[in-house]
């Protein structure tokens, strides 16, 4: 194994870049090539279906099943012309990961041939097999039965032979057993509830539409080294490994030159992202040796999170053809950065107005504090389920370890926007609102500038900083489905938007004047909202007990931070406004106690293995090696020479076997651990079980054979270490 070791990094190194084939179009040309988009549904459809299938995608109208015929056969024709053999349902179940089942147009003639045919039918609705994916008890193994159905507000597109038919899964009793179907409704909910606050300030609105645009961060490592470290290759992330004496502390990598392989690399994902529709834009060194980042222009959200996972499989595919492996694991490498998913979330209306966005007009400032404060609201109120919805055991390695947010939520406003809230909040009603003639009514609300995009500083402690006219949410893990925080997020909002309207109501039903009823809801709120403004160090101890004073939810542990999707003000949310049932919740819920439970249950025995098959085997050989060096001191030097001589290499003997005895006992006691832990029939307090027993013995398994790669001979050692992983590209 040791000489795999080598001759890998050996390999590594002589690797040149791989030429890629640049289209003679330019990008524009190109893009959406093979996406069925609006463009190509003119082309193909007759004028009447288009139009009635451009109202079911911009206004959210019901879908005609009686244009599903010729939908499916203009697709199909699109389909044929450009090379597709096959089609699937593309969907989104429970496993962070997307789903297909691939079929042939193709169907008897009758005539003892085949003929190419794809039914509206077809289009529409599939039964893929529920039993085998993810459902929290929802269905039971032999109950197999579960519905796909059309996402005609995301386009269909072409990968490699096959079209790709984006859809929502669900149970044969109608539950949710993907994220697709409940954003889809956490999306029309935030919709509906905004546009109603917003006609308070234009009552030409008729939809308001979330914006996405997320950051994805990753490591590139060079395929020889990815295979020949057994951990990489089956959880994603390192188990064991000493820091290099060079990771990032330089910070010379950080918008660096990106590397040629490298720079190949994000060329041929660029082509083929285009092609696909996914406007990417930017490109980078990230701050680790080895890390990246890829980011879009925003989208709007659903066609965002459908595109940030077909970007993420499309990464991996090709990876493969420049000889590098993507990780997306959240922290594959202990002592640098791990990898983040900032998103970037909006809304805007369809008259063209951010709403989080400062305007021209004190009326239009007053609209953007509206929202903003909304925003905080929501957040403030459920930013328990907000840190359960971005939650996993990938990335518990990697929030609140001073390079990401921390594992408290609170948001970022800056100096400006700050000023603004609590300038609202001390002044009266009568010192905000004044009568100034013909002008009107004239509202003291501090001016904000044009230039506030770029005024507001960027905290990179915060989990959710507004940054301008957007706020960030960045404690997104990288490997992460987005839709999770944002069916949280917009649900959330859209809860805080019904709530404020009927506050501001009550007041105009009194009596009040709108304005006025407004700034006294929005003022009553800045108060009860305050405590999840955070301007300062995420990263301090004193933030900590801080944020305990202020009862913001402080749960480290990943298994108990789930149990806010549970509580009854969650449970009031979701159902509230129509995105999730209880009992959705709670299978969503076994769903993820079951998985983190397994993900913890692998990466434990694969440690086990490498502690047993690897680590102890080349030690103890090392160890060998240092006491016939010991003995053979004994034949050539006298007593007291010899054993000054050997005293170095007789303490390293002892600390090998020191070592190696500590991680063979631990390694037993934590496979008794699992068994027991095995019989646990509640996945929560089995994932409580894994959390609090086999995850610390982990870490301490990890420490000593970390200690062992600093004593044992390099020649010997067979695992590549993170100098050769983190630096060889």
């Amino acid at each position: 194994m040791s000489k795999l070791r080598f001759r890998v990094v050996e390999t590594a190194f002589k690797k040149k870049p791989v030429a890629v084939a640049v289209p003679a179009e330019r990008p524009s040309e190109y893009f959406a090539k093979y996406v069925f988009n609006k463009e190509k549904m003119f082309r193909y459809l007759p004028s009447k279906v288009y139009a009635k299938l451009i109202d079911v995608i911009d206004n959210g109208a019901p879908l005609d099943r009686s244009i599903a015929d010729e939908v499916a056969a203009g697709m199909k024709k699109w389909a044929l012309e450009m090379g597709a053999t096959h089609y699937t349902h593309w969907f989104h179940p429970l496993t962070e990961g997307t789903a297909e089942k691939h079929d042939a147009f193709v169907e008897h003639d009758g005539k003892g041939g085949m003929m190419e045919e794809f039914t509206g039918k077809l289009l529409v609705q599939q039964e893929p097999d529920a039993s085998s994916f993810p459902n929290g008890g929802i269905r039971n193994t032999f109950e197999a039965r579960g519905y796909s159905a059309w996402d005609p507000s995301s386009p269909a597109f072409i990968v490699d032979d096959t079209l790709c038919i984006p859809t929502i899964f669900i149970a044969y009793t109608g539950e949710s057993l993907d994220y697709k179907a409940p954003l889809l409704k956490a999306l029309r909910a935030v919709d509906k509830a905004a546009v109603d606050v917003c006609r308070y300030f234009n009552p030409d609105v008729k939809k308001v539409v979330a914006y996405l645009g997320w950051e994805q961060e990753y490591f590139l490592i060079d395929e020889g080294l990815y295979a020949a470290r057994p951990d990489l290759l089956m959880t994603g992330r390192t188990l064991t490994g000493h820091d290099s004496a060079k990771n990032q502390q330089l910070e010379d990598h950080y918008f660096g030159a990106i590397p040629p392989r490298v720079a190949a690399f994000m060329k041929e994902l660029e082509i083929e992202a285009l092609k696909l529709g996914i406007p990417v834009k930017t490109r980078h060194n990230e701050v680790a040796p080895n890390q990246f980042e890829l980011a879009p222009i925003f989208e709007e959200c659903n066609l965002a999170v459908d595109h940030n996972m077909l970007i993420m499989a499309l990464m991996r595919k090709v990876a493969r053809n420049h000889g590098f492996r993507v990780l997306l694991h959240e922290k594959p490498f202990k002592g640098v950065n791990g990898s983040g998913k900032h998103n970037n979330w909006s809304l805007g209306t369809d008259t063209g107005i951010l709403l989080h966005a400062p305007g021209k007009l004190p009326e239009d400032n007053l609209r953007f504090i509206t929202f903003v404060v909304n925003t905080l609201m929501a957040v403030y109120k459920h930013n328990g389920l907000l840190k359960a919805s971005i939650s996993s055991a990938t990335n518990a390695h990697r929030l609140g370890a001073n390079e990401a947010p921390p594992a408290i939520i609170s948001s970022f406003l800056g100096k400006q926007l700050s000023q603004v809230l609590e300038h609202i909040e001390e002044s009266t009603k009568d010192n905000l609102i004044s009568l100034s003639g013909k002008q009107g009514m004239k509202l003291d609300i501090p001016q904000i500038p044009e230039l506030m995009i770029d005024n507001t500083d960027r905290n990179r402690t915060s989990p959710f900083a507004f940054t301008g006219n957007r706020f960030e949410f960045r404690a997104v893990g990288s490997e992460a489905n987005c839709a999770s925080a944002m069916i949280a997020l917009n649900s959330a909002l859209a809860e805080q938007l019904v709530e404020f309207k009927k506050d501001v109501d009550k007041l105009i039903g009194k009596g009040e004047p709108k304005i006025s009823a407004i700034l006294d809801v929005i003022r009553k709120y800045i108060r009860i909202c305050k405590p999840i403004h955070f301007d300062g160090n995420g990263y301090s101890d004193e933030w900590k007990a801080e944020a305990k004073k202020r009862g913001l939810d402080y749960e480290t542990s990943v298994p108990l931070i789930f149990d806010n999707y549970l509580k009854p003000e969650s449970i009031r949310m979701f159902e509230s406004v129509g995105v999730m049932t209880q009992k959705e919740l709670e299978a969503r819920n076994e769903v993820k106690w079951e998985t983190y439970t397994k993900k913890i249950q692998i990466e434990a025995r694969v440690l086990g293995d490498l502690a047993m098959n690897h680590i102890i085997p080349v030690a103890t050989q090392y160890q060998t090696d240092l006491i016939d060096n010991v003995y053979k001191m004994k034949d050539l030097f006298p007593v007291e020479k010899a054993a000054k001589l050997s005293a170095k290499n007789l303490e390293l003997i002892e600390e090998i076997a020191d070592r190696t005895t500590f991680i063979k006992e631990h390694v037993d006691t934590m496979i008794e651990a699992r068994k027991v832990a095995n019989k646990i029939e509640c996945e929560r307090d089995k994932a409580i079980a894994y959390h609090d027993n086999i995850v610390p013995m982990m870490e301490e398994i990890r420490y000593h054979i970390d200690k062992l790669e600093l004593i044992v001979d390099n020649q010997m050692w067979t695992l590549p270490k993170y100098r050769e992983l983190l630096f060889i590209r």
